[in-house]
């Protein structure tokens, strides 16, 4: 089994080789699942803002999909820790130390009802090879002690799927993937 440095390497040029620009389309199993899942009216939708090839997610915010719903950008806070705070798409941004757009306007963080998750790699476990910093499995580790009901989905394009990512106890499994081929 590869080890996790090797696969981020191999998926990070594989992202940037075969990357492809998304239309509204590839939304479109978001809103079924919105729809059906939830039943309340204040949904809090967390995105990330794309770099590295990351799929767009912001291709999002021209479809009614998501109307209705607040849109939440992640920002670092010491520490290494991950807050969620409202964004809209015209709103200004800064660059974290990590060379990340976040909100620049940091009021009272939220914690999402749809986490939208960026990855490198994803099994048909619903594991995700991230970046390695694990931001994202130390905020769903902690908060869905709490709050169990968090609805995680890794966005990411069909060609990163891997047959069996190596785990450790630390991951935390996705609720869903999003591709272009559907929903899984």
């Amino acid at each position: 089994m590869e080890n996790k440095k090797r696969l981020r390497k191999k998926y990070f040029i594989n992202r940037k080789k075969k990357y492809f620009e998304i239309n509204s389309d590839f939304f479109k199993p978001l809103k079924k699942l919105i729809e059906t899942g939830f039943n309340k009216k204040n949904i809090n939708l967390s995105c990330y803002y794309p770099a590295s090839f990351e799929v767009n997610v912001l291709k999002l915010l021209d479809t009614d999909i998501i109307s209705g719903l607040k849109v939440f950008l992640p920002a670092l806070k010491r520490n290494n820790l991950m807050h969620f705070y409202e964004w809209k798409k015209n709103d200004i941004l800064r660059v974290n130390h990590f060379g990340m757009l976040e909100p620049a306007i940091l009021s009272n963080h939220t914690i999402p009802d749809i986490m939208l998750v960026p990855l490198l790699a994803f099994d048909n476990q619903k594991n995700r090879l991230g970046y390695g910093g694990g931001f994202y499995d130390r905020y769903l580790s902690k908060y869905l002690k709490v709050h169990k009901n968090i609805l995680s989905i890794g966005i990411a394009f069909s060609f990163q799927k891997y047959n069996k990512l190596p785990v450790f106890n630390s991951d935390v499994k996705l609720n869903y993937i999003l591709t272009e081929k559907g929903i899984f």
